[in-house]
């Protein structure tokens, strides 16, 4: 009951952390406070889907993968656990790139607002820039998913064995005098499958 748990709770967690990634995706990441070419200011925000754009991908990856752990056996589970923990790196180095670097992260809006591209002409028009909540929350679940990654490579041994839903099924060769089509080849064969053989009805040899 102890490993079910574990299981359980391993795989909720993951679906957990995917769905944090995904939520973090759609959500501002950066508010920025920039100089129009013909004066004046303005404000452009940079969502997930801009400036970690990558996480959409990486968190439904992770989905795919807890929900394949579910039937999967312990040598697959231990692939899927490791990569899930370079899926969980991918998603805080994402994260981190866009904080270190707000403005490269924010560039297609900014070039939307004002026309001008490059990074130094971009990084020219800031005045500042204000980070959300966000995009540490896609960084400290990054890092979470990495970790049960690992987890999932040192703890999966314990998790109960799938089960099988279907048996094998034994095929077994029809009896002539119970099967009319087999009863009609053995006659067009010259055969009598009414006739006493030495094992009973059936075809005599």
């Amino acid at each position: 009951m102890a490993a079910r748990r574990i299981k359980l709770s391993t795989i909720l967690s993951g679906i957990l952390l995917a769905g944090l990634v995904l939520l973090a995706w759609t959500q501002p990441w950066f508010e920025l406070v920039i100089r129009l070419p013909q004066g004046g200011t303005t404000t452009v925000t940079a969502a997930g889907d801009v400036a970690g754009g990558a996480l959409s991908a990486l968190s439904l990856a992770s989905l795919a993968l807890f929900a394949a752990l579910t039937i999967a056996g312990r040598i697959f589970r231990i692939v899927l656990g490791v990569l899930q923990t370079f899926l969980g790196l991918s998603i805080a180095l994402s994260a981190g790139t866009a904080l270190a670097d707000p403005v490269a992260a924010s560039g297609t809006p900014i070039t939307s607002a004002t026309g001008v591209a490059g990074a130094d002409s971009l990084a020219d028009l800031v005045d500042s820039v204000t980070a959300t909540a966000w995009p540490w929350v896609a960084l400290v679940v990054g890092v979470a998913a990495g970790l049960l990654g690992i987890a999932v490579v040192v703890f999966s041994g314990l998790w109960p064995q799938a089960t099988r839903k279907y048996s094998a099924t034994r095929l077994a060769a029809a009896d002539p005098a119970a099967d009319p089509a087999a009863a009609w080849d053995t006659l067009s064969g010259g055969d009598d499958p009414t006739e006493e053989g030495p094992d009973g009805p059936g075809p005599s040899r």
